[in-house]
């Protein structure tokens, strides 16, 4: 039984292979690209990743039961923290003029919401395999988001630089962690049951790149109230 859960690994690693190619295949040509529209993507993905990665992780953290996925969280949290990745990527935006504006937040408002419902349900195997898709892409994605900051006339590249090197490592961790967690359960799931996460982080980066293009992914758990930067966006 050991064997067969640890072999999930395999398939599901696959899985997250082929949904970071889509990703990449589907970015735009930057030569296509107005400044305007390369400000945005940077501000955009400023905007969700600044105040929301060590949150994210943090729930990985409190979600995981195995010694080793909190060891290997915990380093990662450790890195991020240590180094103020939050105030590189700050750097980064004012570097390229891309500080996230009001439009920017409300561009990805109703995806990002989505995810930090989903990470708030601690669901250690689906958010750790999420954060493992999210560092995988994130690796994928720096040379062509430091090609967008140089275009703007940026020579500020030291997240970029930082991320596409470290995020591999972390990359390989979270595969491990994942591993770890699977062996605490009493059969291994299947893997298109644990994309949930994935899936939905996966409709976020969409709205990060494509703002007019991407469907907005389902806030689970939703009530009735109606949320004022709702009302704001549709006006």
């Amino acid at each position: 039984m050991a064997a067969a859960k640890r072999s999930l690994t395999a398939p599901v690693q696959e899985l997250v292979e082929r949904a970071i190619e889509e990703l990449m295949a589907s970015l735009p040509d930057p030569d296509q690209l107005s400044p305007e529209e390369q400000r945005g993507i940077i501000a955009r993905y400023t905007a969700v990743l600044e105040g929301n990665f060590i949150y994210w992780m943090t729930a990985a953290y409190l979600a995981v039961g195995s010694d080793e996925a909190h060891a290997i969280i915990e380093d990662n949290l450790r890195e991020e923290v240590r180094d103020n990745h939050p105030g590189m990527l700050r750097r980064f935006a004012i570097a390229a003029r891309a500080v996230p504006t009001e439009t920017d937040a409300l561009a990805v408002y109703r995806n990002l919401e989505a995810v930090r419902r989903f990470v708030g349900e601690l669901s250690a195997v689906k958010t750790v395999l999420m954060m493992a898709f999210f560092e995988g892409f994130i690796t994928r994605f720096m040379p062509y988001l430091a090609d967008l900051a140089a275009r703007r006339g940026s020579a500020e590249q030291e997240y970029t630089d930082v991320h596409g090197v470290v995020d591999v490592v972390h990359t390989e961790g979270l595969f491990r962690a994942l591993e770890a967690e699977i062996r605490l359960g009493p059969e291994a799931p299947e893997p298109a049951r644990l994309l949930t996460g994935m899936e939905m982080l996966r409709t976020l980066i969409e709205a990060v790149v494509h703002p007019h293009v991407a469907t907005a992914a389902p806030v689970e758990h939703a009530t009735d109230a109606v949320d004022p930067l709702v009302i704001q966006e549709a006006a």
